[in-house]
């Protein structure tokens, strides 16, 4: 050991250099400007679109609201077409029902007036089945 020679390390003439001590992050991503600006250009498209896709959807419920108004009548003949098939049905089966009564008058209005009443849908089905009552009142109903 006593023959070792040790060289003790040194710093370079004019010393190290500054140490870098602070964090040094890179940078990510756009700005905070730049994403706001996107967020708000991203509204303004969507609420274009949505003015757009309302204004589609009035046209389309107008075009449909003007179809049902041009059908409407035909739809109107067709249901006093069946009513008056059913009422005529059902003064026949009175007639049979009711024949041995006097001073009975067959279809004769329980409204006291001149004008034509719609006849409810019990008065009209009240000689059906059960059954097709149940569905003229109700609708298609699948009882479980």
């Amino acid at each position: 050991m006593a023959g070792a020679f040790y060289k003790q390390d040194m710093p370079p003439k004019g010393g190290y250099g500054p140490i870098d001590y602070k964090r040094m992050m890179p940078k990510r991503g756009p700005s905070g400007y730049v994403l706001f600006a996107g967020c708000i250009g991203v509204m303004a498209i969507g609420h274009v679109a949505f003015a757009y896709t309302n204004r589609q959807r009035k046209n389309r419920l107008y075009e449909q609201r003007e179809a049902f108004f041009g059908i409407m009548p035909l739809l109107e003949a067709e249901w006093d077409r069946d009513t008056l098939k059913q009422l005529k049905h059902t003064q026949e089966q009175e007639a049979i029902i009711m024949k041995d009564v006097p001073d009975w008058v067959v279809g004769e209005s329980v409204y006291h007036t001149k004008r034509w009443v719609r006849p409810r849908v019990e008065d009209l089905y009240f000689l059906a089945n059960s059954k097709e009552r149940r569905e003229a009142m109700f609708g298609f109903n699948t009882f479980v």
